[in-house]
């Protein structure tokens, strides 16, 4: 008798397709697990001081530091203040705000003098420097942090301080303005009154030349 011989299906064969909505649903699992576990990104920060200040021996002054942050103010906000002595090359710190405290080094120039009158809430990083001396000419650098944003230049302010208050270049710039405008003005009257001078000698000559002028009669 003739067997009849069937077809062998392989492994391959045998599996049954999968359906479309269990690969979505596994894709989607994929998805989840891999947004969970990669970490938040970082934006750039934008960090805030004065340019220049100016204060008296003896005087307590404020160094103003904001930064610009496009997340809301994190927990774990910080700010760091260093300072670079006129004539050096290195700067030290001074001043750190970390975990929500305020902590002052105990081996700067200013540890009995620096008080922290910020609000890190605000973002407001500002430090009082009190009882001013010459040596504390320099350049004072604030550093904020505010996580995730963690990516930023820090800003620098340069303090001088004088025996007496110094004439600011605003002043200085507005009397030179004053004087070039009162040149100019100067210069316009002189010009008119020889144009005024010209006209009456001209006039005169020409009454010399033809005589009396008579005026016209109203």
């Amino acid at each position: 008798m003739q067997s009849t011989k069937h077809p062998v299906r392989s492994a391959t064969s045998l599996e049954e397709p999968k359906e479309p909505g269990t690969m979505l649903t596994i894709l989607a699992l994929a998805s989840v697990v891999l947004l969970g576990i990669v970490p938040q990104q970082s934006e750039a920060i934008v960090i805030y001081t004065g340019w220049e200040r100016h204060a008296l021996v003896g005087s307590d002054i404020r160094l103003s530091c904001s930064f610009f942050s496009w997340r809301w103010t994190s927990e774990d906000v910080t700010f760091s203040w260093s300072y670079r002595p006129d004539g050096a090359r290195d700067a030290i710190s001074i001043f750190h705000y970390t975990g929500g405290a305020p902590y002052v080094d105990n081996k700067g120039p200013f540890r009995d003098r620096l008080e922290f009158v910020g609000n890190p809430g605000r973002r407001d990083g500002s430090i009082l420097l009190k009882n001013l001396d010459y040596t504390d000419n320099g350049t004072f650098t604030c550093d904020a942090k505010n996580p995730p944003d963690i990516v930023g230049r820090a800003s620098s302010v340069r303090l001088l301080v004088f025996e007496k208050v110094p004439i600011q270049a605003g002043v200085i710039t507005g009397s030179i303005i004053g004087a070039v405008l009162g040149l100019l003005l100067l210069i316009v009257v002189i010009y008119y009154l020889m144009r005024f001078l010209v006209a009456r000698r001209v006039f005169n000559l020409s009454v010399s030349k033809h005589g009396c002028i008579e005026l016209p009669s109203y």
